[in-house]
């Protein structure tokens, strides 16, 4: 059923443009100018009045730079720490989620964001036998076991391509997404890609013959989330020329999910479709990148995807202007609060409007999406201080959010409060340029384990799983 301008109207002028959502970062909505890079402040300035854990300490070892009581552990470094059959971890980690294991154990499923032919890559996801999709990509994902001091890590599959994020899901198995679309015979490829794949991280049987969930669509996927009480699917696309879209796909009539279940549906099961938005006054919004300010509310309507498979044009392409509401870099999501987190690392020139990040909240019940977070354009990326590019994100178990980010110049790993005040956590100091021209790498994968004890994160070049451990305090609105 379409939610009309009537409908819409009515229930904005209930819950207005302020409105708190119940949880751990509902009153996000209400912070004005939340992360805004036009309010820079130094490391030291993000502890005054509590918030957050002090300004971050260089690491002598040139890896990761905390605050002090803090301190990081190396769980796998690509070309360095070995797979149990003896080849070298994967590079490009990127999402990762953990998951309970045997005996106190925390198992992780790593994302590895390979793209091409396997020939690029010196460290590749091994063709482990029975866990290959298509023996000519590069890319998969591997699970880790941590327990004390042991860790191991396997294959969970292999032969895909530019996982990039994905998801966990309510019964504690890992949806995998190709960030590409590739079809057979292009980049070398032998078989069509982008596509999301399940792993299971507790059973190494239910991975084998690895079969694409065709039914979620085939196009650059980004993110994934599991609505466990309608069953609904929310995913994003990172695409552009034309700006990627933001799904929805609903189950058929009478499926149950659970382990292993999305392999066994047929290609065009469910329906997949497209958000639409409109403001409160019923007018189309055409790119999310117009709302300017923190607490803007969208209704939204979802439109049928044509060709979910994209036969002959990519699905974004199947809409024209007007049908659809699209959005630049849609990446991360985690769900919480009873809806979906969706972030927006940046808009450009492809854009209406330009922006350095933006943080939504998609309610499934209203129907509606409220810009949480908002981060203007950060006029000096080479300085530290202000963040820019938000990319995978986690909801923390003491309060608001943990973002990864993936913009320009430094990187940080930092924290949202409930109200919008920003802390650093972490930076990343593995310079991968030159002393003339650093470069620094994106984080990816960041989450925490089980027990909420520890923060894992991954550094994507060359490939390294941190996890990080500390005086971790709930934190002031």
């Amino acid at each position: 059923m379409s939610l009309t301008r009537r409908d819409f109207a009515g229930r904005t002028a209930l819950t207005g443009a302020g409105v708190v959502l119940a949880g751990s970062v509902g009153a996000l909505a209400t912070a004005p100018q939340a992360l805004a890079s036009t309010d820079h402040h130094s490391p030291d300035d993000h502890h005054h009045g509590g918030v957050g854990y002090g300004p971050l300490i260089a690491d002598p070892q040139g890896v990761l730079a905390l605050p002090a009581g803090f301190s990081y552990r190396v769980i796998t470094y690509s070309g360095r720490t070995k797979l149990e059959s003896g080849e070298y971890t994967p590079s490009n980690h990127d999402g990762t989620s953990t998951f309970d294991g045997p005996r106190g154990a925390t198992l992780l499923v790593n994302n590895h964001e390979l793209k091409g032919p396997r020939a690029d890559w010196e460290h590749p996801v091994p063709l482990t036998e029975g866990l290959v999709y298509d023996p000519a990509a590069s890319g998969g994902c591997t699970v880790v076991e941590v327990r004390h001091d042991h860790v191991a890590e396997w294959v969970g599959i292999a032969g895909t391509s530019t996982n990039c994020a994905g998801g966990n899901t309510p019964w504690d198995t890992w949806l995998t997404c190709e960030e590409t679309e590739d079809k057979a015979g292009q980049n070398g490829m032998t078989k069509d890609h982008g596509y999301v794949f399940e792993v299971d991280p507790a059973d190494r049987r239910a991975n084998r013959d690895p079969k694409p969930i065709k039914a979620l669509g085939r196009y650059a996927h980004e993110a994934v989330v599991v609505d466990p009480k309608r069953g609904h699917l929310y995913l994003t696309e990172d695409a552009s020329g034309p700006n990627g879209l933001f799904y929805r796909w609903t189950p058929p009539h009478g499926f149950r999910h659970g382990r292993g279940r999305l392999r066994t549906l047929g290609d065009d099961a469910g329906v997949l479709q497209a958000f639409k938005c409109f403001d409160s006054g019923g007018r189309f919004v055409d790119d999310l990148s117009r709302a300017k300010r923190t607490g803007t509310v969208y209704g939204v309507d979802w439109v049928d995807v044509p060709d979910r498979d994209a036969t002959s044009t990519s699905v974004r392409k199947q809409f024209t202007d007007g049908q659809v509401t699209r959005a630049r870099k849609l990446e991360g999501m985690w769900w919480a609060d009873g809806g979906a987190y969706v972030v927006s690392s940046f808009a450009r020139a492809e854009s209406p409007v330009q922006h350095d990040g933006q943080v939504w909240f998609y309610d499934p019940r209203r129907r509606t999406l409220t810009l949480k977070v908002l981060i203007g354009v950060n006029p000096d990326p080479a300085a530290d201080g202000a963040f820019d590019g938000p990319d995978n994100i986690t909801v923390s178990p003491y309060g608001g959010l943990v973002i990864a980010e993936d913009g320009e110049g430094v990187q940080h790993l930092f924290g949202a409060t409930d109200s919008g005040r920003t802390y650093p956590i972490a930076r990343n100091e593995l310079n991968i340029g030159t002393e003339e021209e650093p470069e620094y790498s994106e984080f990816t994968g960041v989450t925490f384990s089980p027990d909420g004890h520890t923060l894992y994160a991954n550094i994507q070049t060359p490939g390294i799983m941190l996890a990080i451990t500390g005086p971790w305090k709930r934190q002031r609105r």
